[in-house]
């Protein structure tokens, strides 16, 4: 970068006196968060890098006339929402890169997010909007003060205005029609391109179909999954999804691998497998963990952030393919099977070259023949051998605690679905990262990690996914210790994150840089909102400790952003994960003796295998000390020694059961 990096503008530092003699010459101090993700995965980001910040023109302009400040959203997601909803307010529109022209004292009053060097596209020039905003703030500088006031004002009163509410009885239903209203039934996904998977739309329909029997709300995850599969934004020969297509079939990605969506579409792959039983989604949350494992897992056992979509400045590059080159690498007769079933073709589909997929191949060919789907797999690891010698895309090597969490919880499902301890093991070994590098000597937890370096006080979504993780983990492996961190972690938010006032979470703790707003986020776009998250893991830590303070919590959260959720529910499908867990009867399942007994194995396999999105699990053995947990769940233990499953739903117990058969009876009820 040529122009200057100043980083504590927006924090605590005082200004240095080359910097106060700079603003005393210009009369004036400016700021430009060029807020974007640090992979090309933000393709416009690193264009207008490209085109503005590498430049030597644009860069003496701005470092002459500008304090210039560039933020990595993804290490200040705080940062990046108070800007955004700047944006958003002011254009109507948001997206990265994100522009932002504030005061000495952080207060925005101009923003906008790419632009061009030059006048293009019809959009203005960074080049004139550099110069027309240096002369306006030198001859108006107190009426842009006076705006950029008056704007902060607007931020804080949107983030005040929330109204308590009781979350309409029909909402499950009105969302459930809009998903439906908006469903693509030929393509999977929901509304036009470009399409997001949003695995937690996925989620909540699961939820859906299991309280209402809703055979259209399955067909339409089944679908999704299927046809993103299918498309080229999985990758078919080295695997894992890309973030987004830009056409309607899924054809086209935005190249880049975001961890986090990785993460959720393995959650919702782990739950339809649990929900059908078809191999097919077993086999792409199996693909998604060999990538995950093999490219983004550090040696230590964190999970890195993302790859980018470029590679040798040319998005796409590294993986895509020409007809010619697969025949020269398969021979003509494998060349041409290959070709066939994964949509290789002289004219291409994406710049004249092949994104391989199977938009227009059988799948149910393809499963049903072993050897032809052997054939395949073996000819697509020799394109991923040769591909290996191409120029990768950059790899992101941040490690997030909330990204970590996500992919954490993810593969603890998986492990536990799947009855894969390698699966287990590996989740355990990315929380033992993350408790050795992401913990300041006071407990409190921390953001980023990378080359030894840990940063920044956690944000509500470190501490929500990171509980999700402990959870989903102790369901996995039923050791205490985790339990004991997702309650430790949730004492905190509910510490340094919670409105006492109103209710609900904040983005950013009381003792955090406190910046010109503090909001409270629940929208769950790309990424579930920590708000959404932490309701989940209250009502699930209250059903497994009995700790039903932690119930009213959650409550009071849905209450108090009621208002929102009747508005627009679809906009907030994890927060009806949430919501829809504490509305319907929850199973409290105990089981009382040795974990490697067979019988507490053979149940836990039958309780792993089935779908049971309102039901906690508890293992009372030996050397659990579950009474440090749970008190009640405690005194269900072995009886006479026999394995013992208790069964307790609405404050009221079954009588126990010894056996399988009378255990599986329960769950079914």
């Amino acid at each position: 970068m040529l122009i200057t990096q100043l980083t504590g503008i927006l924090g605590k530092k005082k200004l240095s006196k080359k910097q106060k003699k700079r603003i005393n010459r210009f009369s004036y101090l400016l700021g430009i968060p060029e807020v974007g993700y640090r992979t090309t995965c933000c393709h416009w980001c690193h264009v207008m890098e490209r085109e503005s910040f590498e430049d030597e023109e644009v860069a003496k302009v701005l470092n002459d006339k500008y304090i210039s400040i560039k933020v990595d959203r993804e290490e200040r997601p705080d940062i990046d929402q108070i800007y955004m909803s700047f944006c958003q307010a002011t254009t109507g529109s948001g997206g990265w890169p994100l522009s932002v022209f504030i005061t000495a004292d952080k207060k925005p009053f101009y923003v906008g997010t790419y632009f061009p060097k030059e006048s293009k596209y019809g959009v203005t020039g960074f080049m004139n909007i550099l110069e027309a905003i240096h002369q306006k703030w030198q001859g108006e500088r107190e009426e842009i003060e006076d705006s950029a006031e008056k704007l902060t004002d607007m931020i804080n009163q949107m983030t005040e205005s929330e109204e308590a509410q009781v979350v309409d009885d029909q909402i499950f239903e009105r969302t459930y029609n809009y998903f439906k209203s908006s469903f693509d039934a030929k393509y999977g996904g929901f509304g036009n391109e470009p399409k997001f998977p949003t695995p937690h739309n996925l989620l909540f329909l699961l939820r859906y179909y299991h309280m209402n029997h809703s055979q259209d709300a399955l067909k339409m995850v089944e679908k999704t999954l299927i046809q993103i599969y299918k498309g080229g934004i999985f990758d078919h020969v080295g695997f894992g999804f890309s973030r987004y297509s830009t056409d309607r079939r899924w054809l086209v990605p935005h190249f880049e691998k975001m961890l986090y969506d990785n993460a959720l579409l393995l959650m919702a792959y782990v739950e339809t497998y649990q929900v059908t039983k078809k191999p097919i989604y077993k086999e792409i949350a199996e693909k998604i963990i060999a990538y995950v494992m093999r490219e983004m897992t550090s040696q230590e056992g964190g999970f890195f952030c993302a790859e980018d979509a470029d590679s040798e400045g040319v998005e796409g590059k590294f993986y895509v393919w020409t007809k010619e080159e697969v025949y020269e690498l398969l021979g003509d007769e494998e060349g041409a099977l290959y070709c066939k079933y994964y949509d290789i073709t002289k004219k291409g589909n994406f710049e004249e070259k092949s994104i391989p997929n199977f938009i227009h191949t059988d799948l149910e060919e393809i499963n049903s023949d072993p050897v032809l789907k052997e054939k395949l797999k073996k000819l697509s690891e020799k394109l991923f051998m040769v591909r290996e010698e191409r120029v990768h895309p950059h790899k992101d090597d941040k490690i997030l605690t909330s990204w970590n969490g996500l992919m954490i919880a993810g593969i603890a499902m998986a492990g536990r679905a799947f009855g894969n301890l390698d699966y287990l093991d590996g989740a355990e070994r990315a929380v033992q990262f993350i408790e050795n590098n992401l913990f300041r000597s006071d407990s409190r937890l921390l953001s980023r990690y990378r080359d030894g370096d840990a940063v920044n006080l956690a944000f509500l979504e470190d501490y929500a996914f990171l509980i999700w993780a402990y959870i989903e983990l102790y369901e996995g492996v039923f050791k205490t210790e985790y339990l004991k961190s997702a309650i430790r972690l949730t004492d905190d938010v509910i510490r340094y994150f919670q409105d006492e006032q109103v209710g609900g979470f904040f983005l950013y703790g009381s003792d955090s840089e406190q910046l010109i707003a503090r909001p409270k986020e629940i929208y769950d776009g790309a990424l579930p909102s920590g708000n959404s998250v932490v309701a989940y893991t209250l009502l699930k830590l209250s059903k497994l400790t009995g700790n039903e303070a932690y119930e009213r919590t959650a409550k009071r959260l849905f209450e108090h952003f009621g208002s929102k959720l009747n508005e627009a529910p679809f906009a907030y499908s994890m927060m009806l994960c949430a919501y829809i867990f504490g509305a319907n009867p929850t199973k409290e399942i105990v089981l009382a003796g040795r974990s490697e007994d067979q019988v507490i194995k053979e149940m836990l396999r039958k309780i792993n295998q089935s779908y049971l999105p309102f039901t906690v699990i508890l293992l009372n053995d030996e050397q659990s000390n579950l009474g440090e947990i749970n008190s009640f769940a405690n005194n269900q233990v072995a009886i006479d020694g026999k394995p013992t499953a208790y069964v307790c739903e609405n404050f009221m117990c079954q009588r126990p059961v010894f056996n399988l058969d009378a255990l599986n009876d329960l769950i079914k009820q």
